[in-house]
């Protein structure tokens, strides 16, 4: 069956009359009748019972009207919602992230993405900056929010802007500053504390970039990590500092994450500075994409008027 029977047999149904509904739709009646007898032998069953006096619908005919209408109505919204996919206002964006972007900016994108365009399904994956990638080369996936490689190296079919760039502080536990295990010098963490003192971090094979730039600070500082303890997600990480297991570096806005028996303070000595990166395909055409990169562009260039 196609378009133009159905609007036959909704004519025919609304006048209940053949010629009349052969009036509305400007044809002639011998080919209206034609149309709804092929509609009938398609679905199986009578639509019309008729008569030399009057055409009325059948039980079958009446139930099937209502779908029939949703449907054509359907088809009639068809050209106004391909012009909104185009636009990208409705249609589904997939955004994976990084643990430590759910403390800084994704809140932010998400916010005003689902503000300005709430027609968009907004699907969120975190992952690690690996897989990320990986996922993006296969084709999978639209955005992703990353920490770059240790080598700044990223594939050539992927482009990408920054979205953040924030110190490294230390999160320790309140015991140990209660204790006097460690000591502040105005408020700041000296790197003989740090170096000296059990580490808690990301393993390697889990975030390779992130534990580059720590196991950095350290060399930079003459020292060699005493890692006491390995987690995958930030918010074991800090529970962990919260227990005495270790100090931990992180990111700057991991501030917004309160946990008792931690305290978020800044280093002494020039501190690592970590970036957030956008990443995405060159070639990935999609509306929904392109409006997400102006929004994120927006709320970055916010964050970072320098750059």
């Amino acid at each position: 069956m196609d378009i133009r029977q159905l609007k036959h047999f909704v004519a025919v149904a609304d006048t209940l009359h053949f010629g009349r509904a052969a009036e509305r739709l400007g044809m002639t009646q011998p080919p209206l009748s034609q149309s709804i007898i092929a509609l009938e032998r398609e679905v199986g069953q009578p639509l019309f019972a008729r008569t030399k006096r009057r055409v009325t619908l059948t039980p079958f005919g009446e139930l099937w009207l209502s779908h029939v209408r949703s449907a054509l109505d359907s088809v009639k919204a068809l050209p106004e919602i391909a012009e909104r996919l185009g636009e990208g206002e409705i249609g589904r964006l997939d955004l994976s992230f990084v643990s430590t972007a759910d403390y800084n900016i994704l809140p932010t994108l998400v916010r005003r993405y689902a503000a300005l365009f709430p027609g968009v399904e907004i699907a969120l994956t975190e992952a690690t900056s690996d897989v990320q990638i990986a996922s993006l080369m296969e084709g999978k996936g639209h955005v992703g929010i990353i920490i770059p490689p240790t080598n700044g190296a990223l594939p050539q079919s992927l482009a990408y802007r920054k979205l953040v760039s924030e110190p490294l502080i230390a999160a320790v536990p309140e015991s140990w500053l209660a204790e006097g295990r460690i000591t502040l010098r105005r408020g700041k963490l000296p790197a003989r504390a740090v170096v000296s003192a059990p580490l808690v971090v990301f393993p390697r094979r889990v975030a390779p970039a992130f534990y580059d730039l720590v196991m950095d600070y350290y060399a930079s500082r003459g020292g060699h990590a005493h890692i006491a303890q390995e987690a995958i997600q930030m918010q074991t990480i800090i529970s962990l500092v919260s227990a005495g297991m270790g100090l931990a570096l992180v990111p700057a806005s991991l501030r917004n994450l309160a946990r008792t028996g931690v305290r978020y303070v800044d280093l002494q000595e020039k501190a690592p500075q970590l970036d957030t990166l956008m990443v995405w395909r060159r070639d990935d055409t999609t509306p929904a994409l392109k409006r997400f990169l102006k929004v994120a562009s927006d709320a970055a260039a916010e964050r970072m008027p320098s750059h």
